[in-house]
């Protein structure tokens, strides 16, 4: 199998088969993303405790490259401090865009990084991109998200 062979199984079994797709019981933040050009909608919940992201789940529907990478990005980010989750993200973003090609770098995304060449498909960009900017929304601006622990107190 080719390596572009490869990737597309990577993406196909994360898009079949989400191993973070569902509802996270007590989530601390929530947070809605939505690409309206091509109707991706997730809604990203994470669990926090001390700084560290300690679990990680999504649900909601779109595209095989919205969901999968949403779902490798989870696995990616669980045991991460919220720091390092918003640096993966950058890396994330900073490949989908062609900027980051340093293979060294792009081991750090695992299994998301058979997703880089998505850059080539403009199209397919925001969906790559849909769970990251969500995850990094929510960490870089509590706010903004539904701060579930807080309203149950």
């Amino acid at each position: 199998m080719d390596l572009k062979g490869l990737y597309r199984e990577i993406v196909n079994e994360h898009n079949l088969r989400p191993s973070h797709k569902g509802e996270m019981a007590n989530p601390d933040l929530v947070l809605r993303g939505v690409n309206p050009s091509c109707g991706d909608d997730i809604t990203l919940q994470l669990r926090i405790v001390d700084d560290v992201i300690e679990d990680a789940m999504f649900s909601g529907s779109g595209c095989a490259i919205s969901q999968a990478s949403v779902d490798m990005m989870a696995d990616q980010v669980i045991g991460r401090s919220k720091e390092d989750a918003i640096k993966l993200a950058g890396t994330f973003m900073g490949m989908i865009k062609g900027e980051i090609k340093d293979e060294e770098q792009l081991e750090e995304l695992d299994e998301a990084a058979a997703l880089q060449d998505i850059s080539h498909m403009p199209a397919r960009v925001k969906c790559a991109v849909l769970g990251w900017k969500t995850m990094q929304k929510m960490l870089e601006h509590p706010e903004e998200a539904e701060n579930v622990s807080s309203e149950e107190e």
